[in-house]
């Protein structure tokens, strides 16, 4: 295998491949870019390959090179195709190549300064999709107007925004970004038996990763990380000691299905659930969700995301116990306001039982087991009798 060539910039020999540029005539030459200064530049010393592929075929046709992260080794990759320019395909104006370089530099800065690969490529993306329409990013007042006819949601919006805000800082110029009003939405929560649907209905692995979810009310790109050397199937225990988003670590006790569950999948890798890819996760979701809601003809499962399974949970476990910082506790919120959300939701769901409760009282041990075992909660004391109360 020939040794990669040398950044003629700085001449580190730490360059990864990026991608191909394919020429009118069909040929297509290696393209590098520098891990250490950010340089991208076509390896002088190795020849043109001769290529005969439809990106030469279709070269009148405008393409756009996507940002993404390789998997698992967060290493940059960079998928190009053919532009049209000055008549050459492959060719680009010299201002689009100078911003698409400073993209580069920008999402590699943010990689050094520890930003978290989900970020990284979402703001990759809203960058590189605004130069592709031919937004000038170093013209703020540009970059407004496009916002301002862009029609999508007040959220994605804030993200552009945000993006920009970052990558315009990291050029070393500011601007007044518009504000846009940021609405949270109550999320859906299903019904545990449509949950217990999609379960039953999944492969072994993915029937395991989704209880894992009911369960623990993780995040998707947490449970996806998790690694067999921090589950303890004999106690009944996971512990997740890599939170996404500052949250708090946790440790969880798990149902005896769900270690039968796990104890069920093949060890073949550190991870419990194969690959911690997200997006491979997330599409066979999908693509579940999809057969399943037309198999048992509940469109209602169409509605049943990843983070819902989270919802659910939190809400349930709020429901059960009236206590938000023991919710906020699990759930590894660090602010109770984040949590107060499920306070709204539990009174939604059962606010048709809210206020009408039946009341009985208790003087002995045995009494307060039978009343227990119905579902009563204890209210208080009084006169030598304890109170208890369940909604009607």
């Amino acid at each position: 295998m020939a040794e990669a060539p040398a950044c003629p910039q700085c001449g580190s020999k730490r360059v990864w491949k990026d991608g191909l540029r394919y020429l009118n005539n069909g040929e297509a030459v290696q393209r590098y870019i520098c891990r250490s200064c950010g340089y991208r530049f076509s390896d002088p010393n190795r020849p043109q390959k001769n290529l005969k592929t439809r990106h030469a075929i279709n070269n009148s046709r405008c393409g756009s090179r996507a940002l993404a992260l390789l998997e698992p080794r967060g290493e940059w990759a960079m998928k190009e195709c053919a532009e049209t320019g000055d008549g050459h395909a492959g060719a680009t104006t010299k201002q689009n190549q100078e911003i698409k370089g400073k993209i580069i530099e920008f999402l590699w800065w943010m990689k050094k300064q520890n930003y978290s690969r989900t970020t990284i490529q979402t703001y990759g993306s809203v960058l590189t999709l605004m130069a592709k329409r031919n937004i000038d990013l170093m013209d703020p007042e540009a970059v407004k107007e496009y916002l301002a006819k862009l029609k999508c949601s007040q959220a994605h919006k804030h993200v552009i925004a945000a993006a920009y805000t970052l990558f315009i800082k990291h050029q070393g110029l500011s601007w007044d970004p518009p504000r846009y009003r940021l609405n949270r939405k109550l999320p859906f929560i299903p019904t545990e038996a449509e949950l217990d649907a999609l379960i039953a209905g999944a492969s072994r692995k993915m029937a395991a990763f989704l209880q894992t979810l009911k369960e623990t009310a993780m995040r998707l790109g947490e449970a996806v990380k998790l690694k067999w050397e921090n589950v303890d199937l004999n106690r009944g225990l996971i512990t997740l000691n890599d939170p996404e988003k500052n949250g708090r670590p946790r440790i969880f006790n798990i149902s005896p299905k769900l270690v039968n569950m796990l104890a069920a999948l093949p060890k073949t890798s550190e991870y419990v659930f194969g690959s911690p890819n997200k997006i491979v996760k997330a599409s066979g979701f999908y693509q579940l969700r999809r057969k399943l809601a037309h198999k048992l003809g509940n469109p209602r499962l169409l509605k049943i995301g990843l983070h819902t399974f989270r919802h659910w949970k939190a809400t349930m476990l709020y429901h059960e116990t009236k206590d938000p910082v023991y919710v906020m506790e699990f759930l590894g919120h660090k602010n109770l306001d984040t949590t107060l959300l499920y306070i709204q939701l539990d009174k939604a769901l059962f606010k048709e039982n809210s206020d009408n409760f039946i009341v009985k009282t208790a003087k002995n041990p045995e009494e307060i087991k039978q009343l227990l075992e119905v579902g009563f909660e204890y209210v208080c004391s009084k006169d030598g009798l304890l109170f208890f109360r369940k909604r009607k």
